[in-house]
């Protein structure tokens, strides 16, 4: 028995303690943070809260949204009775201001943020740092090669040296070694993508907060200031304040609609839409004159004016049982089918005595007669033979009640509203219709069109545009260089020459650059003659890569 066992032997046995063991401590809240923040700030976790976000706006592009086309949302409710209010109620029509849409994004920003900013202080150090020095082995590494030349040591150094700064390699110097380093640029042009990710972010954050937009109807020769008054919606940001509107104005001289004339499928076919507007960019400014085209936008007052759509607004002239005019102007009229803008809507005259009236009506541009299905359709969206089909209520309209109401719909019919018998009529341009029981006259005056205008004012724009452009020339530069490593070591063989080793390392794919490299430094340093090649571990850079 050996030492070693004799005093094994001889070493008393530890008796476990009386009494339950101590259980392991677990992490502990503090530990659970950090290991939640390692999680949130993966860029496994950026990624997926990425698609999210992308999953996210697919309703926002598919489904009409509230902020952009509200009559659009009521319809798909009018439509939809079943599934639409739980849809509103997962904010489906509003999804860019959704609180689950708000969560997902700033879990996004935070996730960036803890990922990206640390790798860029790690590769900072990196670039100030000098290259590692050379392996043991450089035959491992998968590019390889090596020769024998009559030049020393220091004399190949030197040359490789100079080879490498010509190459913009960044050199330093090893016991018998150079080690050279390129390629950074790829990895700044990843974290420039990921940083200009995040200043995209941001800038979008604040064109939320603090901009706006707003959607208003202007029906020709109808005028347009940038107030709340004026807008028929407005959507503020959570930190803009009405008082910083931009005090523009507008006008609408006229507007223009080309179609398609010649028979076939096409006809009908919206060719060019042209509104032109004068506009002010302040109250003492000089009136200048715009063409507002679909995707080519005003802007003026910090704010972009685009062109939703167009339609009809017909002119009516309503006298009321006293012989008073009691309404007279243009109603705006929402069209029911876009191919030939057969639209309705709603006249009321709230001013009319003894009773209030309303109209319903219907409007087609060029009416024809249908003899199939025995009705009136429109044929073109072009106003070639406008008409109008009215019904006739009178009563009241609730308008005093404190209740808001539509534009385009009429509030209590059958209740505090009745039709008039024989109150129905079609009328051309120019035609009065006399409403029975002496409740007074509606003159069709003819037809102006109107477009429908969104006014948003984005201060984050010009960054997001900067940051998107600076994005793509950062992952176009992440996927064309490549972090390459080099290192070229010098000994002294036998017979008085020196065995030079080139080794190098490619993030990816290798390159021809080192090939490129070995030929060049064994045309700078000539090997050794024809009889060393034909030496053991002695062969040219060809027979030896591996």
């Amino acid at each position: 028995m050996t030492q070693a066992q004799q005093e094994g032997a001889e070493a008393p046995v530890a008796q476990a303690p009386d009494g339950p063991q101590p259980r392991p401590r677990g992490m502990g809240p503090l530990g659970w943070l950090r290991w939640g923040w390692r999680q949130l700030t993966s860029m496994r976790t950026a990624l997926i809260l990425l698609f999210l976000v992308a999953l996210g706006s697919v309703p926002g592009s598919i489904l009409p949204q509230r902020g952009q086309a509200p009559e659009e949302v009521a319809e798909y409710l009018a439509e939809h009775r079943t599934v639409g209010p739980w849809m509103d109620r997962l904010s489906l029509f509003d999804v860019f201001a959704a609180p689950w849409f708000a969560a997902v994004y700033i879990l996004l920003f935070v996730s960036l943020a803890g990922c990206v900013i640390p790798r860029s202080r790690q590769h900072w150090r990196a670039m100030r740092s000098a290259p590692p020095p050379a392996p043991r082995h450089l035959s491992r590494l998968p590019q390889s090669a090596s020769f024998e030349t009559e030049r020393d040591a220091e004399e190949v150094l030197a040359e490789a040296r100079r080879l490498l700064r010509g190459r913009r390699f960044r050199v330093a110097d090893g016991t018998g070694s150079v080690a050279a380093e390129k390629g950074y640029l790829g990895e700044i042009g990843n974290l420039t993508f990921h940083l200009a990710l995040l200043v995209l972010l941001f800038a979008v954050a604040a064109g939320a907060l603090f901009g706006y937009r707003g959607n208003i109807v202007l029906t020709e020769g109808g005028g347009f200031a940038n107030s709340l008054a004026y807008y028929d919606q407005f959507t503020p940001g959570r930190q803009f304040s009405p008082d910083r509107l931009a005090p523009f104005s507008m006008r609408l001289e006229d507007f223009r609609a080309q179609f398609v004339t010649e028979p076939g499928p096409q006809q009908g076919q919206a060719l060019d839409f042209t509104a032109k507007v004068f506009y002010r960019e302040g109250p003492d400014s000089p009136e200048k004159p715009y063409d507002l085209k679909v995707n080519h936008p005003l802007g003026v007052g910090g704010a972009k004016v685009y062109v939703l759509g167009h339609g009809y607004a017909p002119r009516f002239t309503v006298r009321d049982g006293q012989g008073n005019v009691a309404f007279r102007g243009a109603v705006p009229f929402l069209p029911i089918e876009q191919r030939n803008f057969t639209s309705e809507g709603v006249i009321k005259v709230p001013d009319a005595r003894p009773e209030q009236l309303a109209f319903q009506a219907v409007f087609w541009p060029t009416a024809v007669a249908d003899t199939r299905n025995q009705q009136i359709v429109s044929r073109f969206p072009a106003p070639l033979n406008p008409t109008i089909s009215l019904m006739t209520f009178k009563g009241d309209l609730g308008l005093d009640s404190g209740t808001p109401q539509s534009v385009y719909r009429i509030e209590g019919i059958g209740r505090t509203l009745q039709p008039v018998r024989g109150g129905s009529k079609i009328l051309k341009p120019g035609e009065t219709f006399q409403i029975p029981g002496g409740a007074g006259s509606i003159t069709f005056d003819g037809t102006q069109e109107y477009i429908s205008l969104a006014i948003n004012h984005d201060p984050g724009r010009g960054p997001a545009l900067a940051a998107a452009v600076v994005a793509i020339a950062g992952i176009v530069a992440s996927f064309m260089v490549r972090r390459r490593r080099v290192w070229v070591r010098a000994t002294p063989g036998e017979g008085g020459r020196t065995v030079v080793e080139i080794g190098g390392l490619t993030l990816g794919n290798p390159t021809a650059e080192f090939d490129d490299l070995v030929a060049a430094l064994r045309r700078d340093v000539p090997p050794a003659g024809d009889d060393a090649a034909d030496r053991p571990g002695a062969g040219s850079a060809d027979e030896t890569e591996e």
